[in-house]
């Protein structure tokens, strides 16, 4: 059976982080102290265009905060912070090669100006992934033509505290973009319930993805000026058959499409959940590497997999295990007797194949459905290694090979 994927049209994918986007955020002091390494994906002189910049992340499904870097007197926006300089590392050469942020690089640091502790200063560096060596000038996205004035410390003032995305309109409807106002109205086939996703939309003529766009807000999606302005638009959400609808951006027909009170051009998506034979892949499942244990953005798509199970008491599943190659290695795995499934802590360290490895991360699922009352007599799971690819291993996209897929075999 094959995996329901888009390849042909989307060249790239955002990358994802499962946690569910919210409005842009700041970090409290106590995560600032905890994290020695940040994975950086822009830099800004002004407060305001650090916000909208998360706000744009958090549209592409990355958990991405800002906080003022003192050192640098500059606003970063980071989708990640670690201790472990090595996962940093890897991660930001993971959304240079996958996502639209191509020049992501490492923060080593405090965002504090350099302190002393005892009579040793405390440096800080921006680093970059790919060679290894300090950036000594870092860029900034502001646009030109951008006004906003420059904020001297790392609190706003209280005008400039961002709207929440719950108010009438979207952030995103403020952000300058020319375009048509869209709301994509996402809901469930069975009672109609509103469901959280997104909508990707890609450029026909050119085969690129325009963005990814919230669902069941009011988004503005710019004009692709192209030949027939022809718009795919594609709504994957986890748990759900994934539903494709073609449009004419300047003339957007079909079944259902209407303009509302608001002047938004609403176009709604009937969701149905998977059926028996289906596989869904958990694009938002992300694991540690060399680890069967999965990184706390992973939280958000495990239980969308729970409440699905919960909602249908006859599904049952298989989970899929699948890594980057066949070779053996070191297998990084959780004590059995710890419920802590998205954390190092404790960790145990062996040495296995990569089938092995498959299966342990597919046994981490599978504990945490059952740790949360899902009965094991409805899971199975099929380790495969390396043995099913999507690409090949030394491909700038291997990182996808790494994945766990769910195929529905009751329902």
């Amino acid at each position: 059976m094959k995996t329901l994927r888009f390849f042909a049209l989307v060249g790239i994918f955002s990358v994802l982080y499962t946690m569910q986007p919210t409005a842009a955020s700041r970090p409290d002091q106590a995560e600032l102290d905890e994290f020695q390494n940040y994975v950086v994906i822009g830099a800004f002189k002004y407060y305001r265009n650090a916000v909208r910049f998360s706000d744009h992340a958090h549209a592409l499904s990355l958990n991405a905060k800002y906080e003022k870097n003192s050192v640098r007197n500059l606003y970063y926006v980071y989708v990640l912070g670690t201790n472990d300089r090595n996962v940093a590392i890897e991660e930001a050469k993971r959304l240079r090669a996958e996502s639209e942020f191509t020049d992501t690089w490492v923060y080593s640091g405090s965002f504090n100006k350099e302190t002393v502790s005892g009579t040793t200063a405390v440096a800080s560096a921006d680093i970059n992934p790919v060679t290894d060596q300090k950036i000594e000038t870092v860029s900034t996205k502001d646009q030109p033509s951008e006004t906003a004035p420059s904020v001297a410390t790392t609190t706003p003032p209280a005008q400039e505290t961002p709207v929440e995305t719950s108010t009438a309109k979207s952030a995103e409807l403020d952000n300058g973009v020319a375009g048509k106002n869209f709301l994509f109205k996402l809901y469930r086939a069975v009672d109609n319930n509103a469901v959280e996703g997104d909508v990707d939309a890609i450029d026909v003529d050119r085969t690129r993805k325009m963005g990814s766009y919230k669902g069941n807000a009011p988004v503005k999606v710019a004009d692709p000026l192209s030949k027939t302005d022809s718009v795919l638009l594609v709504c994957e959400v986890f748990g759900y058959r994934k539903v494709q609808r073609q449009i004419n951006y300047n003339t957007p027909q079909g079944e259902g499409i209407e303009v509302n009170g608001e002047g938004e051009v609403v176009v709604p998506f009937e969701l149905m959940r998977l059926k028996k034979g289906d596989i869904a892949v958990m694009y938002n499942v992300y694991f540690y590497k060399d680890a069967a244990i999965m990184r706390p953005e992973s939280r958000y798509e495990v239980t969308s997999l729970l409440n699905m199970l919960n909602e249908n008491t006859k599904y049952k599943i298989r989970i899929h295990g699948h890594t980057n190659g066949g070779a053996s290695g070191k297998i990084i795995s959780r004590p059995k007797e710890s419920e802590d499934f998205f954390s190092l802590t404790g960790a145990q360290e062996g040495i296995g194949t990569a089938k092995k490895l498959s299966e342990e991360r597919g046994q981490i699922i599978f504990d945490y459905l059952v740790k949360n009352g899902i009965d094991p007599s409805r899971m199975q799971i099929k380790a495969w290694g390396g043995k099913r690819p999507i690409h090949d291993k030394n491909s700038t996209r291997a990182q996808e090979n790494v994945r766990v897929e769910i195929e529905i075999l009751e329902e």
